[in-house]
C-alpha cells in the first residue's frame, strides 16, 4: 500500500510543472504496474510487473500510430478488424501463463488508449512516460525494505527468504495432518508453497551461480527442502499417524531460514519403516547444510524453449481463448465506432479487461465489473462536489494507488477504485469525466464479454482444461519412468516430482475455473475432476515408491506396485470417460514388479 501512494509521485512532479496530461499516461503505468504488484520476493517482481509494462508501453506507442493513421474518422470496419486480429495474438499468448497474461491484457489496453484517448503528446513521449511511471513503482518494490524483517539478514531477501521458510512449515503441517482428513489438503498447500519458492528463486541475478554468500544459502536451504517434501509426502500417502515431535524438526528449520541462525536440536529419530528413515536422514541432510552451507542448486523448473511457448500459444487452447478475445474486441470497437463519441476507447478497454483469463468465471466476472463501476463512478460523483483542484485530484489519484494492492483481492472491489482512478486521471486531464456515460459503456462490455464468451464456436470447447490435464499425465508418466529406471538420481526426480506436483495444481485451477462457469460452458470440461483425482493418487504413489527404491535395504514392495498398477488403470479409465480425452498409451508399466 505505500508503494502505491508513492507511484502517483511523477503524477505530482509533472502536474506541478503544469504538464497534467503528461501525467496521465505515467500513472496508468503506475496503476497497471500496481494491479501486478503482488507479494513475494523482489527478483520475481521483476519480470511480474517489468515485463506487462514493456508490453504496455509497447502498445502504447502502436495505439498512437494507429490513431494518426486513422485521422480521428468513424472506422466500421478497418479499426475493429485490426483490433480484432491484435486480440487474437494478444489474446493466444494470454493463455500460456500469468505473466504473459498481464502482458497481452496491457498491450491490448494500451493499444486501444493509446488509439483513442486524445493527449497533446506524441506517441514516443506518451510510452516512455508510461513505462517510467512503471518502472518507478518496480523501483520501489526493488528498493523499500518489507515491514517485520529480520535486521540480522539482507533485506533484499526477505521475500525469497520467507518463500523458503514457508516450505519447511508446509512439511510440518503435512506431518501433523498424516493419517487425518485434512492430509490432502496439507500436501496441496505443500505444493503451493514449493511453487511460490521456484518462482522466488527462479527470478534475475538468482541464476546458477549465486553470486553471494547469502543467495548460496538460500539455494542450499532450498534444495536440503527436496528430501523432506518426498518423505513427508510418502508417510502422508501411507496414512502414517505420526507423534507432534515428529514436525519439530521442519518447524526448526523454518525458523532458522528467517533468522539466518542454525538449526538448532532436531528431535530424535524413529526409524520404523522406510518413510521415517528417510524423513530423519533428510532431516540430518538439512541441519549440516544449514549449519556448513554449500552453493549446490535443486533440479529446478524443467526448461521451457521458444519453440515450446510457440506450440503452446497456437495450440487448441491457445486459438479457442484467443478467437474469444478477437471477436470480443472486434465486436466492442464497432460499437464503441458505431455510437462515434469522443470517447469510444472505454468500451473496447473494458471488454479486454473483462476477458483476461485469470480472474475467475466470466459470468462472476461480469456482474463484479457491473456492480463496480457502478459503484465506483458513484463515489467519483460524491468525491467531485469537494474536488476543486489538480492537487487534489492527484491526492484521490494516490489514495486509490494506496488501496488498490487490497482492492485486487475482490474483482467488484478492484473495479471500483481503477473506475475512481481512471475517472480523475479524465478530469486531470482536462476533460469531463462523464461518469453516467462510463457506467452506460462499461455494461455495454459486461453485455459483449458474457454474448461472446457464450457463442457457439466451430470444434469442440473445453480445450484449456484439456491441455492442462494433458500436461499433468505426461509429467506423472515422466516422474514415474524415472523413479523406475534410475531410482538413485536424486536431483532429476526432484525436478520431475516438482513438475508433476505444479502441472497438478495448474490443471486442478483450470478445471475449477471451468466447473464455475456456467453450464453452457461448464459442462465441456465434465469428468475431468476424476481425471485430475487419478494422477494426484499416481503421483502420490509414485513418490512413495521412490522413498522405498532410495532405501538402501529396500526394493519396491508388492503392495506399491500393485497400487501403480491399479493407479495406471483408474487413470486410463477415467481419460475414456471424459469425452474426446486422449488416452496417454506410454504408461511405463514395464519396471513395475514386485
Amino acid at each position: 500500500m505505500t508503494r502505491g501512494g508513492l507511484a502517483s509521485l511523477p503524477l505530482l512532479a509533472l502536474v506541478l510543472t503544469d504538464r497534467p496530461t503528461a501525467g496521465i499516461p505515467a500513472a496508468l503505468g503506475a496503476m497497471l504496474a500496481g494491479i501486478n504488484d503482488r507479494p513475494g520476493g523482489r527478483r520475481a517482481a521483476i519480470p511480474r510487473i517489468g515485463l506487462p509494462a514493456l508490453a504496455g508501453s509497447a502498445g502504447l506507442l502502436l495505439g498512437s500510430m494507429i490513431a494518426v493513421a486513422a485521422g480521428g474518422g468513424r472506422s466500421l470496419v478497418i479499426l475493429p478488424g485490426l483490433f480484432g486480429l491484435l486480440g487474437l495474438v494478444a489474446g493466444a499468448i494470454s493463455s500460456t501463463g500469468p505473466v504473459a497474461s498481464a502482458c497481452g491484457t496491457q498491450v491490448l489496453v494500451t493499444i486501444v488508449i493509446g488509439a483513442g484517448m486524445p493527449l497533446p503528446e506524441p506517441g514516443p513521449a506518451r510510452a516512455l512516460l508510461f513505462l517510467a511511471g512503471a518502472s518507478w513503482l518496480l523501483l520501489l518494490r526493488l528498493l523499500l525494505p518489507s515491514p517485520g524483517r529480520t535486521r540480522s539478514v539482507p533485506y533484499r531477501f526477505d521475500g525469497e527468504r520467507d518463500a523458503v521458510a514457508a516450505v519447511y512449515e508446509a512439511v510440518a503441517r503435512l506431518l501433523d495432518a498424516s493419517g487425518g482428513p485434512r492430509a490432502r489438503q496439507a500436501r496441496a498447500a505443500l505444493s503451493a508453497a514449493l511453487d511460490q519458492a521456484q518462482d522466488a528463486l527462479a527470478g534475475p541475478r538468482l541464476r546458477r551461480y549465486a553470486s553471494s554468500a547469502a543467495e548460496r544459502r538460500l539455494h542450499a536451504q532450498y534444495a536440503a527442502a527436496f528430501p523432506l517434501v518426498e518423505a513427508a509426502t510418502a508417510l502422508a500417502w501411507a496414512g502414517t499417524t505420526l507423534p507432534a515431535r515428529i514436525a519439530e524438526g521442519p518447524r526448526g528449520l523454518a525458523a532458522a531460514v528467517r533468522t539466518g541462525g542454525g538449526c538448532g536440536p532436531l528431535p530424535a529419530p524413529a526409524r520404523t519403516d522406510a518413510g521415517l528413515a528417510a524423513l530423519d536422514d533428510a532431516l540430518l541432510r538439512a541441519a549440516t547444510v544449514f549449519d556448513r552451507p554449500h552453493g549446490v542448486l535443486p533440479g529446478g523448473r524443467l526448461g521451457r524453449s521458444s519453440a515450446g511457448l510457440f506450440r503452446r500459444t497456437w495450440s487448441a487452447a491457445g486459438r479457442e481463448y484467443g478467437l474469444r478475445v478477437a471477436l470480443c474486441c472486434a465486436t466492442s470497437t464497432f460499437v464503441a465506432q458505431w455510437l462515434h463519441h469522443e470517447h469510444w476507447y472505454w468500451l473496447p478497454a473494458t471488454t479486454v479487461f473483462l476477458v483476461k483469463p485469470d480472474l475467475g468465471p466470466l459470468a462472476s466476472r461480469v456482474v463484479c465489473r457491473a456492480v463496480g463501476t457502478v459503484g465506483g463512478a458513484a463515489l467519483f460523483g460524491a468525491l467531485a462536489l469537494l474536488l476543486s483542484g489538480p492537487l487534489q485530484l492527484v491526492a484521490v489519484v494516490a489514495l486509490c494507488g494506496a488501496v488498490l494492492p487490497v482492492a485486487t483481492r475482490h474483482f467488484a472491489v478492484q473495479t471500483s477504485v481503477v473506475t475512481v482512478l481512471v475517472l480523475s486521471l479524465v478530469l486531470l486531464g482536462g476533460e469531463p469525466p462523464a461518469a453516467s456515460a462510463r457506467v452506460v459503456e462499461s455494461l455495454l462490455a459486461c453485455a459483449t464479454v458474457l454474448l461472446v464468451g457464450h457463442l457457439p464456436l466451430p470444434g469442440r470447447r473445453g480445450h484449456g482444461v484439456r491441455a492442462a490435464l494433458d500436461t499433468a499425465v505426461g509429467a506423472a508418466h515422466r516422474y514415474l519412468g524415472h523413479v523406475l529406471r534410475t531410482p538413485e538420481d536424486d536431483a532429476g526426480r526432484g525436478a520431475l516430482r516438482r513438475d508433476a506436483y505444479r502441472s497438478l495444481a495448474a490443471a486442478r485451477t483450470a478445471i475449477d475455473l471451468s466447473a464455475a462457469e456456467l453450464p453452457r460452458v461448464a459442462r465441456h470440461s465434465a469428468g475431468s475432476d476424476g481425471v485430475a483425482g487419478a494422477v494426484e493418487r499416481l503421483i502420490d504413489t509414485t513418490t512413495a515408491c521412490a522413498v522405498q527404491l532410495a532405501h538402501p535395504s529396500a526394493g519396491l514392495p508388492r503392495s506399491h506396485a500393485e497400487m501403480l498398477l491399479t493407479h495406471l488403470s483408474e487413470l486410463e479409465r477415467a481419460q475414456a470417460v471424459t469425452r474426446g480425452a486422449p488416452a496417454w498409451t506410454g504408461a511405463p508399466r514395464a519396471g513395475i514388479s514386485g
